[in-house]
């Protein structure tokens, strides 16, 4: 018998070792969901660790879960201003890009590796996607810069390319065990799923904001609650009218992001927080669910399907998928070379099994070997390779402040960084010189490292960042006072690099 401290000792041991292994990742330049899966794998049946699990459903159950906090904590993090600029290519990405990756890829497997037309489809269709987790995660937690547009067009890429790949996958499972079906069937499906999914992903944000705004909880602490029954309620609800549940989880999230709501940045906090637990979780329980034992017999397969999608299946779809976007050459090798494989392939992998697809098993193994190439190869080189292509850029760590604005009520105020420039006007200048509108008070001054308590005769010093509490539609007055008074920032940005 199992007894229950025996469980929770083994879940809070792995969760520790996730915890490490993230740590030493940045120290090691290794991607922190190689560790994770490897972590599963030594903690496996035929791992030192000798935990016995081979279920593929509860794997599945548990990855849904998992992908769908990821890609609400992803949404909620998603400057919509940003992506705005690039959400053409984005979904030309997400959609066309992830059909056009599983054609090309089952193309290779059914001329080159001998299977069946609907067998590479399938295998094409699982790792078609590139993986919000492992995007987010080494772009934001690895601290990597691009240039241009290139970081918002991958993170809206792979946030909102899940629901295709999910629907592929299911359709040619569909297809596989209903001879009957057609793929007429299937693009009545796919219209009837996003078509819901977007409109339902909408509707929940723009209901969830209202909601969270006029509930006025007495206890800080259940509005965590709340949001956590907003992505329940998106995933499954939609799911439940036929529609696909992670892409209105997606929206939803980006809709709320973009929005204002009692508690944001605790939220956002929480939800982070959140997506780091479900993303350990979640490698660790698909790296419990590999044999090691049966992968080797799949490597020449699984290693000839890396390399064509790494090389050829990904920037064929990425350079057709963008073939109308002003965008440069190199910019568009480097996207090519981003499109990780991650936890959605191998989730997906588990599928077929769930459905009794023969050689279930062979999926899955193939799949997995694919995740680790991917990611030990592209996941380390991507900042080399952006160096290569003349496209890194420094990244700009968000600054902490010893103070947080956090509204108890709808207010139309809201507390601002606002950069000086080295040629602003405002340079020497006292702050009661600066005439700034009624409703703004300059409440710190970070320089350097110091954060100053500002008063009305401190003097301002260039590099300065103003933190300004104040009408969110006087902001616009106060950014034109610190900035300097010719010359348009940011002009001579090539198209290309901007659109990128």
């Amino acid at each position: 018998m199992i007894l229950i401290e025996h469980v929770l000792l083994i879940v809070a041991l792995l969760l520790l070792f996730g915890i490490l292994a993230s740590k030493i990742s940045s120290a090691l330049g290794v991607p922190a969901l190689l560790l994770f899966l490897l972590i599963g794998m030594l903690a496996g049946s035929e791992g030192p660790g000798g935990i016995p699990f081979d279920d593929p459903v509860l794997a599945q159950w548990m990855g849904i879960l998992a992908l769908a906090f990821i890609l609400f904590a992803g949404g909620l993090d998603t400057d919509w201003k940003s992506v705005s600029r690039v959400a053409w290519q984005g979904l030309s990405l997400a959609t066309l890009g992830v059909f056009l990756t599983a054609v090309l890829v089952g193309w290779f497997a059914t001329f080159a590796l001998g299977f069946s037309w609907l067998e590479g489809l399938l295998l094409g269709s699982i790792v078609s996607s590139t993986d919000a987790a492992a995007v987010f995660a080494i772009l934001r937690y690895q601290s990597i810069g691009l240039k241009g547009r290139i970081r918002p067009l991958l993170e809206l890429e792979s946030g909102s390319n899940d629901p295709m790949a999910v629907f592929l996958t299911i359709g040619m499972i569909r297809l596989m065990n209903e001879p009957t079906a057609s793929f007429f069937d299937l693009f009545v499906m796919f219209a009837l799923q996003m078509g819901i999914g977007a409109a339902l992903g909408y509707v929940i944000g723009r209901a969830a904001i209202w909601a969270i705004n006029r509930i006025k909880l007495e206890a800080e602490g259940l509005y965590p609650v709340v949001t956590i029954a907003v992505v329940f309620f998106a995933y499954a609800g939609t799911t439940l009218l036929q529609g696909n549940g992670f892409l209105a989880v997606y929206l939803a999230g980006i809709v709320m992001g973009n929005g204002e709501f009692i508690q944001k940045r605790t939220l956002i906090r929480f939800h982070d927080g959140l997506a780091w637990l479900m993303q350990i979780a979640m490698f660790l329980v698909l790296g419990l669910l590999v044999f090691p034992s049966r992968i080797w017999p799949v490597a020449g397969v699984a290693i000839a399907v890396a390399l064509f999608v790494m090389f050829i299946a990904r920037p064929a779809a990425v350079f057709l998928s963008l073939l109308f976007a002003k965008i440069r050459l190199r910019s568009k090798v480097l996207i090519s070379w981003i499109g990780l494989r991650g936890a959605v392939p191998i989730i997906l992998a588990t599928f077929p099994a769930v459905a009794d697809i023969p050689n279930a098993n062979m999926y899955f193994h193939v799949v997995f070997f694919i995740v680790l190439t991917s990611v030990l190869f592209q996941g380390t080189s991507i900042q080399l390779v952006a160096r290569w292509l003349g496209l890194d850029a420094p990244l700009l760590a968000k600054r902490q402040y010893p103070l947080e604005f956090v509204p108890t009520t709808k207010t139309d105020s809201d507390l601002q960084e606002i950069k000086i420039p080295d040629n602003s006007p405002i340079v020497g200048k006292r702050i009661m010189d600066l005439h700034l509108p009624e409703s703004a008070l300059a409440v710190l001054i970070n320089r350097g490292d110091d954060f100053i308590a500002p008063r009305g005769g401190t003097v301002l010093e260039r590099g300065d960042t103003l933190l300004v509490l104040a009408s969110k539609k006087d902001f616009p007055e106060v950014r034109s006072i610190v900035q300097p008074r010719t010359g348009r920032q940011g002009a001579g940005i090539p198209d290309d690099e901007a659109d990128a």
